[in-house]
């Protein structure tokens, strides 16, 4: 009797699982036995490590996809009436902060008493060559990415915005048929970061990146498991195909950057996108950054701007058509704008700094639906945190959901109140959507940017309602309408 191959398959494949998980059930062993070592040493902060391996990552995870992640932090802070408590997330041991003086604490003691900190998958989809891991070349990156998200370069980008955003209602904005708003505002999106940090705008390519994009995107935010099949394993594999494409755009900006006239017609901060930045920058040992290194930052970079702002424009987009007085508000002042610009309908960066009531309804999206469920740091030394240890190596994790969703800092936290953030705004350490301290998120005026043109070129032109009135939120984990949002469109 012949054994058909997928049995052999299967066998094998359970070989390495049971392989694996004893191999990692060996390693958590260890911790437990280092942490019960430190235990006897040092009061803890009180909670519950959870099931072997896996801890209480299964709870974690589900009450992240159904949106309620803040209830994990909140439910066990009550339970131990404390604003620290320690857990086991992903295979590592965590102490888990809650509320403004827990962010204040994380935030403040950068390279002080705490490092970044990123799960492991991070590196295996961006990784280094000279292997270090991401959190600890974070600040490279970071002096890359403010050097073109500032200043006078963030003047410029609102020209590639406003054009990509009108150039599309042009040409997939039709009022005769539902228009789903997730897609629309991925493409603008994606086309405007390949236009600001490549210099690509050929929308065959742009779209070829793209489709790599959404398999690492999902590959990040999965089981951090990397076996075939696995949406990790998918998203390696195509970080590897986009990484060897960007290469490919990296070698021809050499020769570009080497041609005198190209040089003199990139000029402008404009024309001078990331990547020729970067060809004129050096590592943190004042070495050029070779092409490899370089598609990787790049992918990482193209991720980041693609998922949290089209994520956010998406949620923006679904509030204000749940809200109506909310609309009009914004809808008044969008057309304040525009009138004061007369037969020049072109958006200029003091435009966009004039739509104050916009963007406080864009916080309060931001609020209740951040584009990220918090972060995570690593204990360089042993703290002392609210009269516990927390021991070197551990990591901390600090929720933006909880903390946004925590009635002492906004009453009535689940209510859509854009009024919120009029006049001084919510206190210190309470909204933080971006993050906070020296690692707050280098790209919030670029994502403010996106986000409200967009909303101005789409408010100008229609008014919108939703096509299935209670269509269900998804959390995987960027908060996202079900169905894509597909909205009727209303001309003015």
């Amino acid at each position: 009797m012949s054994v058909a191959a997928s049995d052999i398959q299967l066998f094998l494949f359970s070989l390495i699982t049971i392989f694996l998980f004893l191999y990692l059930t060996k390693l958590y062993l260890r911790r437990l036995n280092s942490s019960k070592a430190d235990e006897d040493q040092l009061k803890l902060p009180p909670g519950n490590t959870g099931w072997p391996l896996l801890g209480e990552s299964l709870d974690f995870y589900s009450k992240a996809q159904k949106g309620l992640v803040e209830n994990f932090v909140i439910e066990r802070s009550q339970k131990y009436s404390s604003k620290i408590f320690k857990t086991s997330l992903i295979g590592q041991p965590i102490a888990v902060v809650y509320g403004a003086e827990g962010n204040k604490f994380l935030f403040s003691n950068e390279k002080k008493l705490l490092k970044h900190w990123w799960p492991s998958a991070i590196d295996k989809l961006f990784p280094n060559s000279d292997r270090k891991t991401n959190a600890d070349r974070g600040q490279t990156m970071r002096r890359f990415i403010a050097s073109i998200l500032k200043g006078e370069a963030l003047r410029e980008y609102v020209e590639i915005f406003d054009t990509t955003i009108k150039q599309q209602l042009l040409t997939h904005w039709n009022s005769s048929e539902p228009v789903f708003i997730s897609e629309m505002a991925r493409k603008y999106t994606f086309a405007s970061a390949c236009r600001i940090f490549l210099g690509v705008v050929d929308p065959v390519k742009v779209d070829e990146f793209e489709k790599y994009i959404k398999i690492i995107a999902i590959g990040l935010h999965s089981a951090p498991i990397d076996l075939p099949g696995t949406a990790l394993s998918r998203g390696i594999k195509a970080s590897k195909k986009m990484r060897k494409e960007l290469e490919a755009v990296i070698r021809q900006k050499k020769i570009d950057a080497a041609n005198d006239q190209y040089c003199k017609k990139t000029s402008s901060t404009l024309e001078k996108d990331f990547v020729l930045h970067m060809l004129s920058s050096t590592d943190d040992n004042g070495q050029p950054i070779n092409e490899a290194d370089m598609a990787s930052h790049l992918t990482g970079v193209l991720q980041a701007a693609y998922a949290s702002v089209h994520s956010t424009i998406t949620n923006l987009m679904k509030y204000l058509a749940e809200f109506p007085e909310v609309y009009r508000v914004v809808l008044k002042e969008q057309q304040e704008i525009a009138r004061s610009k007369g037969s020049n309908d072109r958006l200029s960066w003091e435009d966009v700094r004039k739509m104050k009531h916009s963007w406080e309804v864009v916080c309060e999206v931001l609020r209740l639906l951040p584009p990220g469920l918090g972060g995570f740091k690593e204990a360089i030394t042993d703290l002392n945190y609210e009269g516990y240890k927390i021991p070197k190596g551990w990591k901390i994790h600090w929720n933006s959901y909880a903390t946004h969703k925590n009635p002492e800092y906004f009453p009535n936290p689940e209510k859509f109140d854009p009024s919120r953030f009029q006049g001084v705004g919510p206190a210190s350490y309470t909204y933080v959507p971006f993050g906070g301290g020296t690692r707050m998120c280098p790209g919030n005026d670029y994502a403010r940017i996106a986000i409200l043109i967009f909303l101005h070129n789409v408010a100008m032109k229609f008014k919108w309602e939703k096509s299935i009135p209670n269509e269900e939120l998804l959390h995987d984990p960027l908060p996202r309408p079900a169905q894509g949002l597909p909205v009727y469109l209303h001309p003015l």
